[in-house]
Parts: C-alpha cells; structure tokens; sequence
C-alpha cells in the first residue's frame, strides 16, 4: 500500500517492473483526509475514476456521512491498485463551499433560488411552447462525456422517443467523436478491439497523439511498469510536444500540427514497400488494401518529411520498429481527433494494423481511446449523435427494431437524415431554430471554440437555455433554469471506460441541499412531460438507477455493446469490472474484439455505411453492400490536403491547445481541489528555446496570444517544443474571476478565446490544434512593462516535470 503518496512531485509513484507477458503487480494507491487512517474510515463505497477515461476502480471512503478518501481496487483488471493525481485529490470538490444547492431561474436579469416545481414547470412550459409551435425540432440537448449510463439512456429516450428531436448530442464531440468514428469506418461498427492488458504483453508501443502520461497516468505507470522491467518494448510516439512519454520513447516523430496523414501514409507507404504486410490476413479478412497501396505508393518518408517537419530518416526508424512488431499496441487521442483530416488519420492506425494482422490477440490491439470518464457510454446509448445500441440511422431495420423496443412508432425517432452534431446544434441555436437548449454537465462557455460566439448564442433573446451543473460554471451564468446536480459518490449508476470496462458508481452519501442526480432530473422531467409509448404506458417506465439499467440491457442485446450478462448486483459483487460485450456466449466478459473476423461489419448489422472520408458525405447501403457484402474489415485510404488556416505574416506562429496532468475539461472540480490548484493555478503558454532566444523572451514574461478571433494572457514556459509552436492548456475560464465569465475588452485566460470555428468533415470533431497565432510581450517577468510589441512563437511544458506550485522557474526546476 501506499498511503497519501505525494502525486503532485512524483505523478506516477514508484515503479513495479515486470515482464512481457506476466501480471502486472497490484499496489493499493491511498488518500484520506488530513489526520486520518484506513481505521477511522465508517465504510467503503465502490466506484471508478470520472476524472479520465481510464477507468480506475477505487473505494470511497465515507466517515460521518462525508467522503473523506480514497484508495485504488487492488484486484481491478484496469488499475490494480493505482491511482493518479486526479483520482487521489478530486474528490475533494464534493465539499467545495460552493456547491448548488437548490435550483435558479432567470427574473429581471438576475439568477434568484426557486423551488423545484417552479425550475421543473419553467422548462416544461416552454418545451409545450415549442412542441405545438415549430415542432422537436426547436428543442436541442447538450449533454457531457461524465454522467451514468442509466442518465444518457433516459435522455436518449426523452429526446428520440419522447419528443422526436434529432438535436442530442454530447461535449464527447470535442474529445471522442472521431474515435468512434474511426472505428466505424473500418470496422462497422463502434467499440474497441483492443484492452489495456495488451500493454502486458506487447513488443512494440505506438502513442499517435495521445499524451498518455498527462490524459491517463495509470496506464502510463503500467506503461512504466513494463519499460523498467524485463525485456521492454519499444516505444514510438507522434507529438509535436516534448511529453513525458516522448522523452521515453525509441523514437520521436514531432511533426507540424495538421501533418498526421502525411506521416502516416509514409509509415504506410514504408510498411508496404518493405513487405511488411500480413497478405493471408489481408485477404481472409478485409477489403480495400489495393486502393490503399496505390494510394501511398508515392507518399515516400522524403516527400513526408518535407510536409511534417520530420527527418525521413527518423520516419524510416519508426516504420521498422513498427513493422518489425511481432506484437503491436497503438493508441490514439487528442492529438489526432483534434487535428486536420481527424478521422481520415485516425483510421491509417487502424489500417496499419489490419496491414499487420494485429487484431484480437494478446499484445496486438488498437486503442482509440476517449477523453472523458464515460464517453463510451455516450456512444453506446446514443446520446452523443448517433442511435441507442450502435444501431444505424440509415438501415430502417435497426430504426423499427428500437421502435419496438420503445413500443413507438418508428417514424417518431428522427432518421431521415444524420443526427444534429454539437457545432450544429449551437449554430441553430444562435440563428434562431432552437428555443430550448438543455445543457447536463458540461460547460461550452469555456469548453467550445471561438467562445465570443458562443456566449453571444447562450446570451441570445428568444434562446431559453437551462444548465444542470454542481457549480454556477461559466455557462450557468449565462442560463435561465439552473438545476443543482449531484456528482460522483453521491448517485449511482454505470460508467464504461476506453477498453469497455463496466464499472459500478455507488451511492456514498447523500448529495447537498436540494441537488438531485441528474437521473431523478431526467425522470421527474418525463412525467411532468407524460410521455406515453403506442399502447398509452408511459414512454420511461424505470424509477431508478438499477431499474434504468436493466431498462439498457433489454435495448443493448443482440448489439455489440450488449450488456445482458451484467446487472448492478454482478458489478456490485465483482472484484474488477468487467469488459462488454457480456452476454450468454461471453458470461465473464470479452476482453478482445475481433478475435476471428468482423461480424459487424456485415451490412445488416454494421452501425454505419461510412463516410467519404475527404468530404464526410455518407455512403449508403447499396455502396456499401456491393464493397463489403461478407461483412469485413474496410481499410480506407485518403490523400493529405494541407490544413485550411496556415501561419501568415500577420499570424506567424502555429497554436496547439491540450490538457495537463492535474486537471481535467474546464476545472470545475479539479480546480476545486486544493492540491490540484495549487499545482497548476493559472493557464501558461509553451515556447521553445530556440523562439524565445530570437525573440529575447524569457521564462515567466507575460505574453499574449492572439488569433482571428480572439487572445488570452498567460506567463511563458519555455521548453523543447518544436521551433514554431505555441501550447496553451485549455482548462482555463473565469469562474473564479471577477465577473465570471469572460468577454471583457481585457484579454482573458481561455485558450478557446482563439480557437476556430471548424471541425472534422467525418466525425465533426471541433479543430483545437491548427489554428494560427502571434505572440506579443505584456510584461517582462521581472514586473517591467514591454516597450514594444514583440512578436514570438511559444513552447510546452517539459512533460518530466510536473506543473507544481512556485511559479514557472520554479517549477522547471523540479523533477517527479
């Protein structure tokens, strides 16, 4: 055990080496509140990490009827034990002095407390407003990648079979949408072939984009874990920022954000010339590989290197350790889903490895991983765009068959074109076709891109917006209706992580005031509405949490998603959760998908067509049908087309947004943790050395950065980015400065003040990573004010050291 480990010095612990192929060592993470131990504790709740998409499984503690700790599952398959700075030190926001406690309506210009009956009446009054008016289609939901399984499926079946509106959708658009989208475009459908226990037995690592020591720090100390032992593997990662895992890896490819096709078409092109291809697998189990030899044919390391920055010799490196793989891992997040051609890039890593023919065994898998704690769970239930049990909105069979489930007529759920995506969603809703917007634990006023515009939306007269938050977050400010909800340890429910493992929430303790779960939200908003199914039942027939699961299992069987083998009282009484599908045939859980071909890739079955992967235009079923009628792998292939906004004279620098280890989306609970705050207070700007020389700035100066569209201040950290690049982490708003939400003529402290308006054309996955950028001195670190503008590129935080409290000299230098 490892009680109250100092996680912000030393992020990842220390190290429990291990060979290839053996078990990982359990070490049993712990923190409890100051001056207590495991012997004061009243009683232990289960629960998992909502704080990330890891999943890890930890234990609550509840003493006089407050959480006052945690300590990680030393028998969950996903962590063992561990736990990161997040997980150790978020729990704290639950007591956070400023907690909604009873629900807020709009009156005169000002937010005053309400009872329930008159928020609730408020927002059913006005959605009859627009039913018998302009239709469902004026009603839109905005909802999060952090509630429970049971809260998505209650609110994918209000929104599609209760009012019929197409516009739902999640912020898991900003952070997974085009991993989900990726893995329906090769493989039919949605969820991941691959589980975090092939890290156990791999030879080879490959991170595209995916800063794994920051975004999921327990799977990168198993990461750890495996390179300190026996036989390492070898590590290749894609970043253009010097991150932890970077300064790990064998090789390091740092190519010009917007470049990632380019680079991999050349470790495509590599694969194929050398003969690196698996041609008995290629040809008993996918389609399309011709077109994409052709396709990569001339995208040599030369011509690559050329477009990313990169030297060719270094992309020949990673194409050999990459082909020379006898057991192959890759992940992919941010980095890619957020960048230019998201999902076409995206999906080379899944080609490289049906190239390979390393699927469906240990140590051979593909993790597009996901941002939030149960994005999954918002794909799975449709509550991010797409229908409940990965069915296809295109085939009208799939739409009948969760008609009958529902016992609604099919042409109440919307199918006749592409569910609304979140972009979409606020566009209509500042032009004027949405009326209500409904937004569930998200905050978009800091979290969306090009934020002038988005408070502009939620500001807008005639626009009736309601927030359902723990805290008066930066969107709340702007709302009419603020509803108080509970959070994690106070509700229960299901959360699903990145390798479909399905954990089980309990409840700790109550919530404070008069704050709900979001679930009771849910409810209490279908009976005041009285939605009825064909046969006059009503249309949302469960009271509770476990109820609203076994709701889920009945409209989850037969999918691949399907969750008939689980219930509350299993995942109660389990040691480690357990990994979808979980039905008869796979009674203990699935840990790899694929392991004998594709079923669902079949066009019967397959959740999508797919899409062109240049334009986002879907195909349909006859095209479909006539490329894959037995049902395989479909590798697509799609030729680079530089990003849309380059860096200009006005413009000279490129600006990348991401996340840092000790908070998570906008910090409205890890800025609430004391430790957390303190390790990283304020929004910072990374330069290189090498710019800053040039430009004479120096660690610590104030500068501003500004694009198109909007600027933000913050102190310069000056580290080994690559020449040209501007970071700034994202996290950063303004409930916890004067005014609360931005939009002053000052600068503010929002990367998202900056970013574009543009997104993916196949998964419509907002771009935070290519937009273009000046730098400007406000004031030397020292306190002298700049005498003139001075125009500079900026560098990232070296990721081998933590971001603790001191200021940036400080804490450049201090190693974990």
């Amino acid at each position: 055990m490892e009680p109250n480990p100092d996680r912000i010095a030393r992020p990842w612990g220390d190290r429990t080496p291990y060979p290839a192929g053996g078990t990982w060592p359990a070490r049993t993470d712990t923190h409890l509140a100051e001056g207590l131990g495991p012997g004061d504790v009243d009683r232990w709740t289960k629960a998992a990490s909502v704080l990330h998409s890891n999943g890890d499984a930890m234990d609550v503690a509840v003493r006089d009827g407050r959480i006052v700790g945690v300590r990680g599952r030393a028998a969950d398959r996903v962590n063992h034990g561990r736990l990161g700075p997040k997980d150790l030190f978020g729990w704290q926001a639950c007591h956070s002095p400023d907690r909604l406690t009873r629900p807020l309506v709009r009156d005169r210009g000002q937010l005053v407390p309400c009872s329930w009956d008159t928020a609730m009446d408020r927002i059913v009054t006005r959605t009859r407003e627009l039913m018998a008016g302009p239709g469902p289609e004026a009603i839109g939901f905005y909802t999060s990648g952090q509630l429970f399984l049971e809260e998505y499926y209650t609110l994918a079946v209000i929104a599609r079979g209760g009012l019929g509106t197409p516009h739902l959708d999640g912020n898991t658009r900003l952070c997974t949408a085009t991993a989900g989208e990726s893995l329906k475009e090769s493989f039919g459908s949605d969820g991941q072939p691959g589980s975090f226990t092939d890290v156990d037995h791999a030879d080879t690592l490959a991170l595209f984009g995916h800063n794994v020591s920051e975004t999921q720090p327990v799977l990168w100390m198993r990461i750890l874990d495996r390179l300190t032992g026996p036989d390492p593997p070898r590590l290749v990662c894609v970043d253009p920022r010097p991150t932890a895992a970077a300064g790990r890896a064998d090789v390091h490819l740092a190519p010009r954000p917007g470049t990632n096709l380019a680079l991999l078409n050349a470790l495509l092109h590599e694969t194929v010339r050398t003969g690196r291809v698996d041609r008995t697998y290629l040809d008993a189990h996918t389609v399309g590989f011709e077109e994409l030899a052709e396709r990569v044919a001339p995208c040599t390391p030369e011509w690559a290197a050329g477009i990313c920055d990169v030297p060719a010799r270094e992309i020949v490196r990673a194409a050999e350790l990459l082909g020379g793989a006898r057991r192959l891992v890759s992940t992919v997040l941010q980095g890619v889903y957020q960048s230019h051609q998201a999902t076409a890039a995206a999906v080379q890593v899944n080609n490289l490895h049906l190239l390979r023919g390393m699927l469906g065994r240990p140590g051979c898998g593909v993790l597009q991983m996901n941002g939030q704690p149960s994005a999954q769970n918002t794909r799975e239930c449709g509550a991010d765009g797409d229908l409940p049990g990965f069915r296809n909105w295109q085939n009208p069979d799939h739409v009948r068959e969760l008609a009958g489930i529902w016992n609604v007529d099919p042409e109440r759920i919307p199918h006749a074109g592409p569910p609304t995506h979140a972009m979409e969603i606020f566009r209509l809703a500042g032009e004027g076709g949405i009326g209500l917007l409904w937004i569930s634990g998200t905050n978009p006023a800091v979290s969306l891109p090009e934020l002038a515009r988005i408070r502009g939306i939620l500001a807008r007269e005639g626009l009736v917006t309601v927030v359902q938050d723990l805290f008066l977050t930066e969107t709340a400010r702007l709302a009419d209706v603020v509803l108080p909800a509970a959070t994690w340890g106070e509700k229960t429910g299901v959360v699903t992580n990145a390798d479909r493992t399905v954990h089980l929430c309990e409840r700790a303790v109550d919530p404070p005031g008069l704050a709900r779960p979001d679930l009771d939200v849910f409810l209490d908003y279908a009976r005041r509405m009285d939605f009825r199914d064909r046969a006059g039942a009503p249309l949302v027939s469960w009271h509770d949490a476990e109820s609203a699961f076994e709701a889920w299992k009945r409209c989850s069987a037969g999918r691949p998603c399907d969750y008939t083998g689980l219930s509350h009282r299993r995942l109660h009484e389990s040691a480690s959760g357990i990994q979808w599908p979980c039905d008869a045939e796979h009674p203990d859980g699935t840990e790899r998908l694929y392991t004998d071909g594709f079923p669902w890739a079949h066009p019967d079955v397959c959740e999508s067509y797919g899409k062109d992967l240049a334009t986002g235009d879907p195909h349909d079923a006859d095209a479909y049908r006539a490329l894959n009628p037995d049902g395989r792998a479909v590798i697509r292939s799609a030729a680079y087309e530089p990003p849309r906004e380059e860096p200009d004279a006005a413009y000279p620098l490129r600006l990348t947004t991401g996340r840092t280890l000790y908070h998570f989306h906008t910090r409205t609970k890890t800025g609430r943790a004391p430790q957390l705050d303190a390790a990283a207070p304020e929004v910072w700007v990374e330069l290189s050395a090498g710019e800053a020389a040039v430009r004479g700035l120096a660690e610590g100066d104030l500068v501003e950065v500004a694009t198109r569209r909007g600027a933000l201040r913050g102190r310069l950290r000056v580290t080994a980015i690559r020449d040209g690049l501007l970071f700034v982490p994202f996290h950063y708003g303004y409930w916890d400065t004067p005014g609360g939400t931005g939009g002053g003529d000052a600068p503010g402290r929002a990367a998202n003040e900056t970013t574009a308006t543009d997104w993916d054309p196949v998964s419509k996955q907002p771009l935070f990573k290519t937009a273009a950028a000046r730098l400007t001195l406000v004031e030397r670190g020292d306190g002298r004010p700049s005498r003139a503008p001075t125009t500079t590129a900026s560098a990232p935080l070296d990721p081998t050291v933590p971001p603790t409290a001191g200021g940036p000299a400080a804490r450049a230098r201090q190693r974990p």
